[in-house]
């Protein structure tokens, strides 16, 4: 009896299920036919998408957030290249700073090393260790000394002129002061016409005094004052200055001369150090060297009427 009643209801089950599936095909044939014949259903199947869309909008999340993750991934890849090649390209041009000032230094050195065949004197090319910018004291420090055979009184010199004399030797380092230093004083002449006068420091580097010239000289803009050799300090035909201004005395009777160094004071790193027949070696040439600054420095001192 079980069994017979259970074959039974499951019978009618069966009977259900093919009926209802039978009342959905209908449905689904009829709907199917009233789209294809008018647009009636256009608004019902609107109603439906808009019913829908959250239910899609759910349903894509998880697309969604793979491309979320996929683009949080990319982005941060972008970042971090990024930053490498900022740092890569911070890199490159401190070295291409570093380039450019290896080659500016090697044109100078190139420029001195040009100079030293015009130059019948023997010569060393020395390193500036440091400088003192003082207005009342201009001074170089120099990488050479005593053993090096530099000597006080030395000319320094650059490719375009004269720069000082060592002042100062140590076995190892040098002091050397520069022309625009007010303490220093250098015989020239004028390439020119040969007019010899002294050339005064101002405590400027891009000035020269050279005081005392006769009212009737001939000197003009642009003439060229070398050294004369006078004392034995400096070897001779070295360019120091060219004539910037001329301005007369009060009483008329003289007229000074304002020159601008040929040499690159306070540019560079390298100097060359000059040896000369002409430098003084013994205690006499040096007592005449010594004798030659005296008068360089006693035409600067002021006269009785608060001139110089």
């Amino acid at each position: 009896m079980n069994t017979l009643g259970v074959e039974e209801n499951r019978s009618a089950q069966g009977l259900g299920l093919g009926l209802k599936a039978f009342v959905f095909l209908m449905v689904c044939g009829s709907l199917m036919a009233a789209d294809t014949q008018d647009d009636r259903l256009d608004t019902a199947r609107g109603w439906i998408q808009q019913a829908t869309q959250p239910l899609v909008w759910v349903a894509q999340l998880p697309t969604r957030f793979d491309a979320l993750l996929e683009h949080l991934a990319w982005r941060e890849s972008l970042l971090r290249e990024n930053r490498e090649l900022r740092r890569k390209q911070m890199l490159l041009e401190a070295q291409l700073n570093k380039l450019n000032a290896l080659e500016a230094e090697n044109r100078r050195v190139r420029g001195l090393l040009n100079a030293v065949p015009a130059l019948r004197d023997r010569v060393m090319l020395s390193e500036i260790l440091s400088t003192n910018q003082d207005p009342y004291r201009q001074q170089l420090s120099l990488d050479k000394g005593r053993r090096h055979e530099v000597h006080r009184g030395q000319a320094v010199v650059d490719a375009h002129g004269l720069l000082g004399q060592v002042i100062d030797v140590n076995p190892g380092t040098a002091t050397a002061l520069l022309i625009s230093d007010p303490d220093h004083g250098v015989p020239v002449q004028l390439s020119r016409t040969g007019l010899q006068a002294i050339a005064l420091g101002q405590g400027r580097h891009r000035a020269l005094r050279i005081p005392h010239l006769p009212g009737n000289a001939d000197i003009k803009k642009g003439d060229l004052f070398v050294t004369s050799g006078l004392g034995g300090r400096f070897p001779n035909g070295y360019p120091v200055a060219t004539v910037a201004g001329i301005r007369r005395t009060p009483t008329g009777h003289f007229i000074e001369a304002i020159a601008q160094p040929t040499a690159k004071l306070g540019h560079g790193r390298q100097v060359l150090l000059v040896w000369s027949a002409q430098t003084p070696a013994d205690e006499a040439g040096l007592a005449e060297a010594a004798a030659t600054e005296a008068a360089a420095h006693a035409i600067s001192v002021p006269s009785s009427d608060g001139r110089r």
